[in-house]
């Protein structure tokens, strides 16, 4: 069924077509949608249609998408669905194809960056000493992090993209960080960033660790206003965003009514860092909590971004080697939490669909089941000593073949039915 077009003139041409040209184009607008490239897909259907230009095309099928009410399924074996899973399998290519690009120039960077910065000073002083001095060569690396960031934004290439924008994204980060520390040597600055997260001087944490985290994430929000579809910034603006935050000095005054909520029994023997992870992880299961209770699709990447650290966190924490020197109660605490929050998660991400999350919960479930089995073993024997190792790594084989029924099991469940 139709709504009302944008023209007589479209109106008349969609009155036109059959039920079978009105299909073709909606498949086409569901590969240009997706970014995939659809001029083959058009050359093998454009004999069935009267001619018009590619704009009336466009517009038909764009109408034909937006007003049909239609469940639409590739057939099996058919050239869409062939096209469309190519499609997919190449976008996971460029994924990975860019993240290990963003690896290899940042750790070019690291190795020759001094190097570069000696060269210069050396061979180029007295005409280039002020242009390159540490201070102005860091101000001018800031610059070039915001033209990556701004100017990343518009290539349509996705590796391009994805590397110049997180280019830019590691430039903001750290020659912000090296002009307020007045540290122009990486080592020199990370250890100034180790040495503040816990001192004393609240201002000096502030402009340390907090302003740089802060400028990230405002970079980040533009990315995202710009990209909505690159959906893993959604992943790092939460991490960035966390940083900020916690970081603020007042926070270390309120640790000690947050950690108790996951480690309610007190020990003297554990270490800050496990007390701040716990306080953090509080931090961000009440901000999960708030957008959760909005119900507004609008946040449904950015909780999925903090349940995935949530899981990551809570693993972390419920780990048997937080506790191997004193109480085990807390551990045990744990375990039961991380139960419920998997749950938790999983029945509400079954109740709005919410795919990427649901896979979450099942992956952190199978890693936390996994983990367990380890540490259970470890409170009677050594898993590497002993003469029935056989028997322990059978249980694993047979352990894992029980998550995979389970897994199977969950997915008819979730889209058979």
């Amino acid at each position: 069924m139709y709504g009302k077009t944008v023209s007589d003139s479209i109106s008349n041409h969609l009155n036109s077509l059959n039920n079978e040209q009105k299909t073709v184009l909606y498949e086409l607008a569901v590969l240009q949608k997706n970014g995939f490239n659809a001029d083959e897909f058009w050359l093998k259907h454009k004999h069935e249609f009267p001619k018009f230009s590619d704009q009336v095309r466009d517009e038909l099928a764009r109408q034909v998408f937006v007003n049909s009410q239609i469940v639409y399924s590739p057939p099996k074996n058919s050239a869409v669905q062939f096209w469309m899973k190519t499609q997919l399998l190449t976008n996971w290519m460029f994924y990975l194809s860019a993240f290990i690009a963003i690896c290899a120039l940042i750790a070019l960077f690291k190795k020759y960056w001094s190097l570069l910065i000696e060269v210069v000073i050396k061979h180029l002083a007295p005409l280039f000493r002020f242009l390159f001095s540490p201070f102005l060569l860091t101000c001018e690396l800031f610059v070039v992090a915001v033209v990556c960031v701004f100017y990343g934004c518009t290539i349509s290439e996705f590796v391009m993209r994805t590397v110049m924008i997180h280019l830019g994204l590691f430039l903001l980060w750290s020659q912000s960080t090296a002009i307020v520390t007045g540290e122009y040597w990486v080592k020199k600055y990370i250890y100034e960033i180790e040495n503040n997260f816990w001192g004393t001087d609240s201002w000096k944490t502030v402009k340390i660790i907090c302003l740089p985290a802060i400028i990230v994430t405002l970079a980040l929000v533009y990315v995202l206003y710009k990209l909505p579809a690159d959906i893993f910034y959604n992943y790092e603006i939460v991490l960035s965003g966390i940083v900020a935050v916690y970081a603020l000095p007042f926070w270390r005054s309120f640790e000690k009514y947050l950690y108790p909520v996951l480690l309610p029994y007190k020990n003297g023997y554990r270490t800050r860092s496990v007390n701040s992870l716990a306080g953090c992880t509080v931090v961000a299961i009440i901000v999960a909590l708030i957008l959760v209770f909005q119900w507004n699709p609008i946040f449904y990447n950015v909780i999925t971004a903090l349940m995935s650290l949530l899981l990551l966190s809570l693993l972390i924490l419920s780990s048997k080697t937080n506790f191997r020197y004193y109480s085990f109660k807390n551990y045990y605490y744990l375990q039961v939490l991380t139960v419920i929050f998997l749950t938790g998660i999983f029945l509400y991400d079954f109740y709005l669909q919410l795919n990427e999350i649901i896979w979450f919960s099942l992956i952190g479930a199978c890693l936390f089941i996994v983990l367990k089995y380890f540490e259970i073993i470890s409170f009677f024997s050594n898993w590497k000593r002993g003469e029935a190792w056989a028997w322990k790594l059978l249980g694993l084989a047979g352990l894992l073949w029980l998550l995979g029924k389970g897994i199977l099991y969950v997915s008819k469940i979730l889209y058979a039915h």
